[in-house]
């Protein structure tokens, strides 16, 4: 699973200012082979580790703990996108924030071994359960939505009507991308393409509808644009990056 892309500062106030007190547990030296690091691990990191990894009973207190602060964060991230999640209820807002919180408890387990201590364990959680919030919520928002997968709705965003030199160049730039589009691009590149720049779809609810991963997609994403950057160049539009042909993530 990929960690969100918040700000560290950001993050680690929001962990610091929201987050449980480190397990009550007895604060042992941590296995060096818990963990591969390069920064010493502060001390309520360690007593995390430690008791996520300790006996049962132990494991078990501190599994709930951390549920709890997960939960937290996804309550959080859900209500800073609500905008984006008006048609649906307060218990179903619930039901998402507890989804997330799950997934994100179940990735956090699976990698305990990669916490090196670059930030407290609780900051370096949150990012955890801050995607799983943002992919839920993203996915909910586009529940019921169709998909466009064809370029034919091409968006003229030039407009024809203006007279400068920097507008038909625009316009002829426009043409020049659909008409690649359509003769450089294979079925299946064309559909990741129209969907995901020019439709706006989300990555994550791409790969859903699509039964398929980000990888997958990023990787479909990437070789279309380079072929649409090759076609581009050969009728005489080599620039930089024009924005055109980018993609959402």
């Amino acid at each position: 699973m990929s960690l969100v892309t918040t700000a560290e500062p950001a993050v680690d106030a929001l962990a610091r200012g929201r987050r449980a007190k480190p397990p009550a547990y007895p604060r042992r030296r941590v296995d060096p082979g818990i963990a591969q690091r390069h920064e010493v691990i502060d001390a309520d990191s360690q007593s995390w580790l430690q008791a996520l990894q300790g006996p049962p009973a132990i494991r078990h207190a501190a599994i709930a703990e951390l549920h709890t602060l997960l939960l937290r964060g996804a309550h959080h991230e859900l209500a800073r996108r609500r905008h984006t999640l008006t048609d649906i209820s307060r218990d179903e807002l619930g039901d998402l924030a507890t989804q997330a919180a799950d997934d994100a408890l179940v990735a956090i387990l699976a990698k305990l071994h990669t916490f090196r201590g670059a930030s407290r364990f609780t900051t370096w959680a949150y990012k955890f359960v801050l995607l799983e919030a943002g992919v839920k919520a993203r996915r909910r928002a586009w529940h019921g939505r169709e998909i466009a997968l064809d370029a034919e709705s091409w968006p003229l965003v030039a407009d024809a009507s203006a007279a400068t030199h920097e507008a038909v160049e625009d316009i002829e730039l426009l043409r020049a991308i659909r008409d690649a589009v359509h003769t450089k691009l294979t079925p299946h590149q064309r559909e990741v393409f129209s969907a995901l720049a020019l439709n706006g779809v989300p990555i994550d609810v791409l790969a859903e509808r699509l039964v398929t991963t980000r990888g997958a997609l990023y990787k479909t994403l990437h070789d279309a644009r380079r072929k649409l950057r090759a076609a581009l160049a050969d009728a005489g539009h080599a620039r930089e990056d024009h924005g055109h042909t980018g993609g959402r993530a």
